[in-house]
């Protein structure tokens, strides 16, 4: 693991490294093509020995990674732990090198012990924190599930850095170079209680009324395009999506100015587009061993509301193009 962790850019540039190695197959092209929206170029995507080259920006580019999972304790099943700090360290190299506008997590961030100790845990949470800030430009967090398992939200937030958001707020927004982006926090009970030192089914996700009153707010305040992030599932039913996803996707398609949202918690990653509105789901980057099992991504748009995702090592590409 020593010699992960100090992976350098000619490793980087390693033939055998190539991004998004498999592709979804999308069938429902006529429902797409009927609400202005059309998929290309799912491929196999460039050779990451293509590292080096000049990187084709669109307006905005900014970096996704989720599901690190990082805790200092033994691999459960295809859940690699500890490999989660090698793996973010390579993630940030890339990210740094192609200088993404931003960098977001989607969640699940750090792990635990077992048995669970508070102490332990937050110094899982410092320790990927601290590999996750070398990013150079504005960082985010979405709060997923295990980042509160055996803390508070409050104890999460008081050791990571959203760039210009204040450390209390568990869900937010901000505006870069035209586009506004929306963070979503679904980490309540059913009864619109938070999270807290493990009181939850993972399976019991929500986003409350006060939240989804702040989202139509927030979405009418704004005339830009507009991209949102949420760990828990929007576009799925079953035990890895939001419970009252049908309300939150009521509000985004009611705007009529959301593009897509980018989720993470499945780890095998998802894509779907309903009413208009793309839906990825990352794959997770704790899954399997050694650095060809990571997982991480770059968006870029454009002001004509094209999305391209450019997936490294399992991530997916996609175009999202509108014609």
């Amino acid at each position: 693991m020593e010699r992960k962790k100090h992976m350098s850019k000619e490793k980087l540039n390693d033939k055998e490294f190539q991004p998004g190695n498999t592709s979804w197959t999308i069938t429902r092209r006529e429902l797409l093509r009927s609400s202005g929206l059309v998929i290309a170029g799912l491929s196999i995507g460039i050779p990451f020995a293509s590292a080096n080259r000049v990187y084709d920006k669109g307006n905005l580019s900014f970096g996704i990674v989720t599901d690190a999972h990082y805790a200092d304790t033994e691999a459960n099943g295809t859940r690699l732990y500890r490999e989660s700090l090698a793996k973010m360290n390579e993630c940030i190299t890339l990210m740094n090198d192609k200088k993404v506008d931003f960098l977001i997590e989607l969640g699940d961030l750090k792990d635990q012990g077992q048995p669970t100790a508070e102490d332990e845990t937050l110094k899982y949470l410092t320790a990927i924190e601290n590999v996750y800030g070398k990013f150079k430009g504005p960082r985010y967090h979405v709060l997923g599930n295990h980042d509160i398992d055996s803390i508070s939200k409050e104890q999460f937030l008081a050791r990571v850095e959203n760039t210009g958001i204040k450390k209390e707020l568990t869900y937010y927004s901000f505006d870069i170079k035209g586009f506004h982006f929306v963070v979503l926090d679904a980490n309540f009970k059913a009864d619109g209680l938070d999270y807290d030192h493990g009181n939850f089914d993972w399976k019991d996700s929500n986003i409350p009324l006060r939240q989804l009153k702040w989202l139509r707010e927030d979405l009418l305040s704004t005339s830009k395009p507009v991209i949102a992030f949420i760990h828990q599932q929007l576009d799925v039913t079953g035990s890895t999506g939001v419970r009252n996803a049908l309300k939150v996707r009521e509000v985004l398609q009611e705007s009529g100015k959301v593009l897509a949202v980018f989720q993470g918690h499945h780890h095998a990653g998802h894509y779907s587009q309903i009413e208009g509105i793309h839906y990825y789901t990352l794959k997770a980057m704790v899954e399997g061993s050694g650095e060809q099992n990571n997982s991480y991504a770059i968006v870029d748009l454009t002001m004509e509301n094209s999305i391209t995702v450019t997936g490294y090592r399992r991530a997916e590409n996609i175009n999202m193009n509108t014609i």
